[in-house]
């Protein structure tokens, strides 16, 4: 029987049906969607007709509803490559990268075509693995099928590369892109300006013009945040004044990245200056990402005070409560020290993930809690959750500060097979430390020249400080001529030179000091957050009574006609007014 015939009883024709179903995934309305699936489970209408099973699970992908989206895409007979990207694209939005390229295989297997689509979502995948080897596979795939020339899989790529750290790769593809939009050159100065090439993202950006390319909110802010980051005032305040020459809006995007920048910078006063001025000028409600960046701010200052008064400020916003922002809670008080609050808020958060179980796992090693850090890392392992790079660098820190020299190298020997890792220079700068601290100088003297990679300055300074402590400044003259073309950090080299001082050997430090002249190498001096003039720094962030409205969110246990809500921060009250 025909579609049609079997919809006259409920007077709405499949186009009508098409239509109601695009419209809720447009709008991410999934009841719509729902009444309409019961309408055709009841009538016995075989939902697999004209694909209208794959527009409901896109209508349940689009409003993130995971479990419907699950069970609908089990019940296929045979789903078509539609149906397939919606399961990749919802998988890698919320964060289950492995599970959107298992999607991916799947279509492989089924023998069904990819599409552009479907490579853009899956290295957006990739990229939530930073899974470099899988992102060039797909790359040798894309290539097979001809889509190479494909702007949107070309953007895709450019974005892989840049968040994967291969900016060269990112760039050489960028210009031999025969065509680009402004999410190209978004993409490439976004990626420039992730690592602190300001230089290159500002030629782009005056080129990206030039050519007639109109620059968007996401180009602005990516271009003001890499000012920030560089802690340039002017720089950041002169972009804002282009944005606005040129019609563009400040938004909260382009406060959140100002602030996070200045935080990144480690500008605290600036950074909490922005939040007053967001709050009280320009009238904006700050929501989850604004306090993410904000909170490292406290752990920066060391101060508690200022940690619990934004902690408490979330709640009372009724902000939503994210993996991320309680990493950033988690992180925050543990730069602050105080460890109970920080697991509290570790255990109180229902849904755990692995940067979760990193967080408070070096959280409770730095703070020499090393067998409750052991613990929590053979705990996260019985729950399913498989140890990544940063986790091992972690646990290897744990054991260092506690000389657990047996426990750590078990750990580190048995990384690749054991937890699929290969040790990087995090986790050899962990395992050096952690033998020169027990003594055991000529394993990190061996271990060192064995590395397959060069060695870092945290590398090169945990083995100075090594040899200082345990008298074996042989070993530090004799890695120096192993080694001589890596020490060119200054970090090291001051470490060096004050190891050949130690010793009144006053020829070599004469020659490590004319070495680093010759490198070009300086040693900045280091400087203190605190305002000596009066000991403290000034966070006022809103005068006393100062009132903001912020008009469009609610407080808990708020009603819906009104109320407000008050909040202290730094012992000032924020009075926020709802319509």
């Amino acid at each position: 029987m025909r579609l049609s015939a079997l919809l006259r009883g409920f007077n709405v024709s499949y186009e009508e049906l098409s239509s109601i179903l695009q419209t809720c995934t447009k709008s991410k309305s999934s009841n719509p969607a729902k009444q309409i699936h019961g309408m055709l489970i009841t009538s016995g209408i075989n939902e697999n007709i004209m694909s209208l099973d794959a527009k409901l699970l896109g209508v349940y992908a689009s409003c993130g509803n995971l479990r419907y989206a699950h069970q609908l895409f089990d019940k296929m007979p045979s789903p078509n490559v539609f149906a397939l990207n919606w399961m990749i694209s919802v998988m890698a939005f919320h964060g289950h990268s492995l599970e959107a390229l298992w999607y991916f295989s799947l279509i492989q297997k089924m023998g069904n075509l990819p599409n552009k689509y479907t490579f853009s979502m899956v290295l957006k995948a990739c990229v939530g693995l930073m899974d470099l080897t899988k992102g060039r596979e797909v790359h040798a795939f894309i290539n097979k099928m001809g889509f190479q020339s494909d702007v949107l899989v070309c953007n895709a790529l450019v974005d892989m590369y840049c968040k994967c750290g291969k900016i060269q790769c990112a760039r050489k593809l960028f210009d031999k892109m025969s065509e680009r939009d402004v999410a190209s050159w978004t993409s490439m100065i976004s990626g420039y300006c992730n690592i602190g090439k300001l230089n290159e993202s500002i030629m782009l950006f005056e080129r990206m013009k030039m050519e007639g390319v109109k620059p968007n909110n996401f180009t602005w802010n990516a271009i003001l945040a890499a000012y920030a980051q560089n802690g340039d005032q002017q720089g950041a305040l002169e972009i804002i004044s282009q944005m606005k020459r040129e019609g563009v809006t400040p938004d909260l995007v382009t406060w959140n990245a100002l602030i996070s920048g200045f935080a990144h910078s480690t500008q605290p006063v600036e950074a909490l200056r922005l939040f007053r001025e967001m709050l009280v000028v320009a009238r904006m409600r700050p929501n989850h990402v604004t306090l993410t960046g904000l909170l490292p701010v406290c752990g920066l200052i060391g101060s508690v005070q200022k940690g619990r008064e934004l902690h408490g400020l979330i709640y009372r916003l009724a902000l939503e409560v994210n993996v991320y922002v309680t990493s950033a809670l988690i992180d925050m008080y543990s730069k602050c020290g105080s460890v109970k609050t920080a697991r509290n808020v570790f255990e109180g958060f229902p849904i755990k993930s692995v940067a979760l179980w990193n967080a408070m796992i070096g959280c409770l090693g730095k703070h020499g809690s090393v067998d409750d850090s052991l613990q929590l890392f053979e705990r996260m392992q019985e729950l399913g959750f498989p140890p990544n790079d940063v986790t091992l660098v972690c646990v290897l820190s744990a054991c260092s500060h506690r000389g657990l020299v047996e426990k750590g190298m078990d750990i580190f020997w048995s990384m690749k097979d054991k937890y699929q890792v290969c040790p990087n220079k995090e986790h050899y700068a962990c395992v050096v430390d952690l033998l020169c601290r027990a003594g055991k100088v000529e394993e990190a003297y061996e271990l060192i020249k064995r590395m397959p990679m060069r060695p870092t300055e945290s590398i090169f300074g945990a083995f100075f400080n090594g040899c200082t402590m345990h008298e074996r400044r042989d070993l530090a003259r004799q890695i120096v001529n192993d080694l001589e073309t890596d020490l060119k950090k200054p970090g090291t080299l001051v470490t060096l030179s004050n190891i050949c001082a130690a010793e009144e050997e006053w020829l070599e430090v004469q020659n490590v000091r004319k070495l680093m002249k010759g490198c070009g190498v300086y040693k900045e001096p280091a400087f203190s957050l605190v305002d000596r003039s009066n000991g403290s720094i000034d966070f006022k962030l809103i005068e006393a009574r100062e009132m903001v409205d912020l008009g469009q969110g609610r407080g808990r246990n708020q009603s819906l006609c009104g109320g407000e809500i008050r909040t202290k921060l730094d012992t000032l009250e924020i009075i926020i007014l709802y319509k």
